[in-house]
């Protein structure tokens, strides 16, 4: 029997679409637009001015403090302004414009292709190449890589999971990764388990992926310590605490981290970034992205450099569908949409969805017939019915009480509502006004 997690969950129709194209490399665009902030924590301080000239993989911007990362350029051209723009959130962010003047690399670099398996480098050493090179979560969520590698006082990692689950519908840049990068992913995680100092990593893979569980399995037998787990499809089994619940049983508690029950999860995207970073001397500047949809000519997989403007990818897709409702940062369940096509690409972009009006019309919405769906498919064991009117209502202090704070804003009671109430909105709206009554409290 498949192993999942023990709460919730749902099954949406997952619409992979683009799983079997390979990965391409997108042409360079002529100007990019590479924001200060893309990651959780402090943005990062330009260290570069208008007219400066740059090369791709040199660091334009320098973290600001210990939860944050460097930004590098990924082109090489001149600077022409540090200024803002609007970022996924429509809210303007300060950030670099470059135009593109061919694609000179700092030497330091290796660009060939060739695998590299020998690690002669500590622990420690890892981590601060990390930190160096700008790595953060690439599922999603961008948290400093580095960060999560050095654990807080009194506790100690006993397992790495790498998160190769990719559950949200139409996304399958994780798929082509595990398919084309197997080795670098495997080295990548060797590395992150000398980091951490552990002498075991779990690979969790969603059962509707059966050639990459088949293809790691077998290049698993070369690396010591490192084995796949088949887990059966079910969304949000990428979050964080599903996984870990899903292949090691355990729970995290409410409020914790994974490192409370001795588990630390990276994203196979992330494992490949860190591959990338300690053997081939490579900052994290591009990444795979998906550009899919229904309406899409040519649902693809790109290798794009952060900084390029959304509509660079939609065009090299086949351009946008007459038909398009929505353009969505991510995937449908857990993206944003967004305002425009000059949005750029940044490290945490790992899909561009393009809906159709009919599919991304909302419905009426009605009055709730307490059906108790909401909370039976939540992951996290809360009352998302309840958690509405908490926040609908701006009853804050009550919604810190029930929990608020676990929601991972996963969007499984908005999806399966069926009165079609807007339970995420409104609890992601009282989970943002209780966080920042617990930072002034602890202010």
């Amino acid at each position: 029997m498949l192993k999942t997690f023990k709460i919730g969950g749902v099954h949406p129709p997952e619409n992979k679409l683009s799983k079997d194209k390979a990965i391409e490399v997108l042409p360079l665009p002529k100007t990019v637009f590479i924001p200060v902030a893309q990651h959780i924590g402090a943005p990062a301080t330009p260290v570069v001015k208008r007219g400066d000239a740059v090369k791709v993989g040199q660091v334009i911007a320098k973290s600001s403090s210990f939860v944050s990362t460097n930004i590098h350029s990924s082109v090489s051209g001149k600077v022409k302004k540090v200024d803002f723009s609007a970022d996924s959130s429509g809210y303007p962010k300060q950030g670099i414009f470059i135009d593109v003047e061919g694609d000179e690399w700092v030497e330091e670099i290796d660009r060939s292709e060739d695998l590299v398996k020998d690690i002669s480098i500590d622990g420690q050493a890892i981590i601060q190449k990390i930190q160096d090179a700008g790595i953060v979560g690439l599922g999603g969520a961008t948290f400093p890589t580095h960060v999560k590698l050095v654990p807080p006082k009194g506790m100690k990692a006993e397992v790495l999971l790498i998160n190769g689950v990719e559950c949200e519908p139409y996304l399958t840049s994780d798929h082509r990764l595990m398919l084309e990068k197997t080795d670098e992913i495997l080295v990548g995680t060797q590395l992150l388990m000398k980091a951490m100092n552990v002498e075991k990593a779990v690979i969790g893979i969603e059962n509707n992926k059966p050639d990459a569980i088949k293809l790691l399995s077998e290049k698993c037998k070369d690396y010591p310590g490192l084995s796949v787990v088949a887990l059966k499809v079910q969304y949000p089994q990428g979050g964080e605490k599903q996984l870990i619940n899903a292949v090691t049983g355990k729970e995290v508690p409410s409020g914790a981290l994974p490192i409370a029950v001795g588990a630390v999860v990276s994203n196979v995207g992330t494992a490949f970034a860190v591959y990338e970073a300690i053997q081939k001397n490579k900052p994290l500047f591009e990444r795979v992205v998906t550009v899919t949809g229904k309406g899409v000519s040519k649902p693809s997989n790109f290798k794009v450099r952060v900084g390029t403007a959304t509509s660079e990818l939609v065009e090299a897709a086949g351009g946008l569908p007459e038909d398009t409702g929505k353009i969505i940062s991510g995937g449908p369940m857990m993206g944003r949409a967004m305002s425009s096509l000059d949005i750029p690409v940044t490290k945490g972009t790992s899909g561009i969805l393009l809906m159709q009006e009919k599919e991304s019309a909302r419905e009426e919405v009605l009055s709730c017939i307490r059906c108790s769906r909401c909370t039976n498919v939540c992951p996290m064991g809360l009352e998302p019915y309840l958690l509405m009117t908490l926040g609908e209502k701006q009853i804050f202090d009550r919604a810190e009480k029930e929990r608020v704070m676990d929601c991972i804003e996963c969007g499984s009671c908005s999806y399966t509502c069926p009165s079609s109430r807007p339970l995420l909105d409104y609890i992601r709206f009282g989970k943002g006004k209780v966080g920042q009554i617990i930072r002034s409290r602890k202010k």
